[in-house]
Formats: structure tokens, C-alpha cells, sequence
């Protein structure tokens, strides 16, 4: 298995979290780690760890649940894998089936009450000689796979607040303007944007997510930011696995070249509810 230095995804959800009641942490047989890396190979899309292993999408780094004091939220589990290949033109990131597969993990665990994620996107694995041209055809795909959102409840919309941030790269902000223009000529549903803010405004309503990431997977620490804000179809794994892969096709076509970190938590609104 060949892991690049720079491919690390990552996933940290934060809310709540109540252990199922037959499962005791102490004498369970599987964590976290174990868990995601059953799930995430049923699904085919573990890489083995072993030389010259072929086939998946990522190779497991870690895994766990340890809470964090003074996170606000709490942190309820977190993930990190590495990307074994490089993105193929034709396919977005795997963040989608990333989440996905973390939410698994959570469900067996215990019932959550999701607030908020944060995401390690390596956008600069999307990368190839063609530059942002061949990227065409993975955002048709990623438009294909927003039909699995189609006909879903009304009122499960959410109002979304979702901030990139490409740490010491200054990148994302001139990128962001661009990017909203160019997220809106597509036909979706998904996600509708209505503004991005390239500025801190302050809205953080008491919110800590912690730890912060190591600085040494991407070029951390945060500094550069935008934030878009809108309306996502459901507030789940699901519609955030997508979103955080369409804006990763969005930053790449408009000049991002490295990782951004996505946080993304609920905003009050008259399109958000408890849940």
C-alpha cells in the first residue's frame, strides 16, 4: 500500500452521543478503529495494509472516541485515513462514502445527535496534468449522485453554515466569490447557496471544536477562511459528505492547490429544526 504524506482525510463529529444500552465500552469487543475499518472493507473500499496491495480507496491511520474537555460541542468519535491513489478524474473525493461509513460506526456505538463536523479535505489530491479541465466529468457524477437526495422530506431542510479553511494558504479567499458563482449554475438541490463571507463575523454562538488538527497534515494552523451559508437537504453524514466534496471540485477549479479544513454545524433559521 502506497500512502502519500500529503492524503490524509480526516473526520471529527461533535454532539451527543448515548451508548445503546446493551453494550458495555469496557468489555466491548470492538472500538471505534476496529469498527470503521470492518465497515469501511465490507464496503470495499479499505486498502489492506500490507506491500503492494491493491483495490479501496484509503488505508486506516486511527480511530477513537476519547473525550475532549472544553469541546463545545463534544467530540463524539473521529477518524483519519489516507488516500491510497490518487483521485481518479472521473470521481470527487470519497468523502461521502468517508462519512458514511463513520456515521456506521457511530450507529453501532450509540444514538447521536449530530451538531457539527469537521472535515480534512486533500483537495490537492485532485491534482492531474489536464489541471481543472478533467475535473468535468467528476462533478457530473457528483450531480448523478445528488438524485439519491431527490423526493426526501421538506422539513428535514437545514440551514448550514459551512467555513473552509486553507490554514497559512490565503487561497480560499480570493477563491470563494467564484466559487459561489460557479455552484450556482448547476441544477441541485442539495445545497442551496445564498451568500459567502470571506471575513470573520462573529457568529460562532459559543462554539469550540477541539483539538484542533495537527498542524503537520495540512498547513495548519487556520487563518484563511470563507464561509458559505445555505440551505442543505437534510442534516446528515450524507448531504455532508456530498457538499464537502462538491466544494472541494469547486476550490480546485477556482486555484486551490491544498488541503482545506471544513467545518460545518447547523444555523437557526426558519429552514432548521432539532433533530
Amino acid at each position: 500500500m502506497s500512502i502519500r504524506p500529503d492524503s490524509t482525510m480526516l473526520a471529527a463529529l461533535y454532539g451527543e452521543l448515548v451508548p445503546h444500552p446493551w453494550r458495555d465500552p469496557l468489555v466491548a469487543s470492538s472500538d471505534a478503529y476496529s469498527l470503521f475499518v470492518a465497515r469501511s472493507s465490507a464496503m470495499g473500499w479499505l486498502t489492506e495494509a500490507e506491500e503492494n496491495a491493491s483495490g479501496g480507496l484509503w488505508g486506516m491511520n486511527d480511530a477513537g472516541q476519547d473525550p475532549v474537555s472544553g469541546s463545545r460541542p463534544a467530540r463524539v468519535a473521529w477518524f483519519q485515513v489516507s488516500l491510497t491513489t490518487p483521485v481518479p478524474q472521473g470521481r470527487p473525493l470519497p468523502v461521502q462514502g468517508f462519512l458514511s461509513c463513520a456515521g456506521d460506526v457511530v450507529a453501532r456505538i450509540g444514538t447521536a445527535r449530530l451538531r457539527a463536523v469537521r472535515v480534512l479535505l486533500p483537495v490537492q489530491d485532485l491534482g492531474a496534468p489536464q489541471g481543472a479541465s478533467s475535473r468535468v466529468s467528476a462533478v457530473m457524477t457528483l450531480l448523478q449522485d445528488a438524485g439519491w437526495f431527490a423526493d426526501g422530506d421538506p422539513g428535514l431542510r437545514a440551514r448550514a453554515r459551512v467555513t473552509l479553511d486553507g490554514g497559512q494558504d490565503p487561497s480560499i479567499r480570493s477563491a470563494a466569490p467564484e466559487m459561489l458563482r460557479w455552484m450556482r449554475q448547476f441544477d441541485q438541490d442539495v445545497f442551496s447557496c445564498e451568500s459567502v463571507s470571506v471575513t470573520d463575523d462573529g457568529d460562532d454562538d459559543g462554539v469550540v471544536l477541539e483539538p484542533a488538527v495537527v498542524d503537520e497534515v495540512w498547513l495548519g494552523p487556520a487563518r484563511h477562511r470563507a464561509t458559505f451559508h445555505g440551505v442543505l437537504v437534510e442534516w446528515s453524514l450524507d448531504a455532508l459528505g456530498w457538499l464537502a466534496a462538491f466544494l472541494a471540485e469547486a476550490g480546485f477549479r477556482h486555484g486551490v492547490g491544498t488541503p482545506l479544513m471544513l467545518t460545518a454545524r447547523r444555523s437557526e433559521g426558519p429552514e432548521s429544526r432539532a433533530g
